[in-house]
């Protein structure tokens, strides 16, 4: 069923989606564990293809874009390090102590499908400002998820999602040619959720539409380019990115965030808004 374009997912629907969530959920957490010093980029794909496997899903990133006639992307999970935005391709590169590490994930089950991202900080050490980039956009990106368990239309959320960065104390630059997504029978679906906005525009939010809400931001300039792989997008000025996501539902009782072992209790509650969890 649909709304104006938009996919709206049934109950039950939805709890086939969580357990896609949750396979991203997890992981992102063994991908994050495994970030240190002198591991490849190509060894967290490995990680990633494992719990794939394990859980019984497939790879939602792993040859997209051939229908498109683009070169099918060839890994399970997009690693981007530093002045990589997005879309990196897991290689040979070699992690140092301090990188930034963006890592974006998704998985299908039964057709249905979870997307979601982090950022990492390479051991112990990094600068004063990347640290506070990447709590920035973390921050971003949960603030945009509290949007919309009120949120009337996109623009709600996108509107938080920038007040968010321009209230953070530090100038950075917000990603405006990669968005977040509607999300369901397809990785990518209408609306498309801009991370900056005004509140009360664009499409209308209602109950069974899931988002995939993912702000990225930079320390300079806001300008992407896309290298000659057709994939990976670096800033224009080689300023450090960051990149948070999640897979949000809208349902009868209240949002529930797929792609977090606890639904998003934890983050929402301190913002004062309840979840809901339709496994319980």
């Amino acid at each position: 069923m649909s709304s104006h374009g938009i996919e709206v997912k049934t109950a039950d629907q939805i709890k086939v989606m969580r357990r896609a969530g949750l396979v991203v959920a997890k992981a992102l957490i063994a991908m994050g564990e495994a970030v240190r010093p002198r591991i490849r980029t190509a060894d967290l794909d490995v990680i990633a293809r494992k719990v794939l496997q394990d859980n019984g899903a497939t790879s939602n990133f792993l040859n997209y874009g051939a229908e498109w006639g683009i070169p099918p992307y060839p890994a399970t999970v997009c690693v981007s390090v530093d002045e990589v935005i997005v879309h990196g391709i897991p290689g040979d590169r070699v992690l140092e102590e301090g990188d930034i590490v963006s890592v974006d994930f998704g998985a299908i089950v039964d057709g249905w499908h979870g997307d979601a991202a982090r950022t990492f900080i390479v051991g112990g050490g990094t600068s004063t400002e990347a640290a506070e980039l990447v709590e920035i956009t973390r921050k971003a990106m949960w603030d945009g998820v509290a949007a919309a368990a009120s949120a009337k239309r996109v623009g709600d959320v996108s509107a938080a999602i920038q007040a968010s960065a321009d209230g953070s104390g530090r100038r950075v630059g917000i990603v405006r040619d990669y968005t977040g997504h509607g999300i369901g029978t397809e990785m990518h679906q209408n609306p498309d959720v801009p991370n900056y906005g005004r509140p009360r525009r664009g499409a209308r939010l209602g109950t069974g539409m899931c988002l995939a809400i993912e702000p990225i931001f930079t320390l300079g300039s806001p300008g992407t380019v896309e290298l000659d792989d057709e994939w990976t997008v670096v800033t224009e000025d080689n300023s450090w990115a960051a990149h948070w996501e999640n897979t949000v539902a809208i349902t009868e009782d209240g949002l529930w965030v797929l792609t977090e072992l606890d639904g998003g209790r934890a983050e929402l509650a301190a913002r004062g808004i309840d979840i809901n969890d339709l496994s319980q």
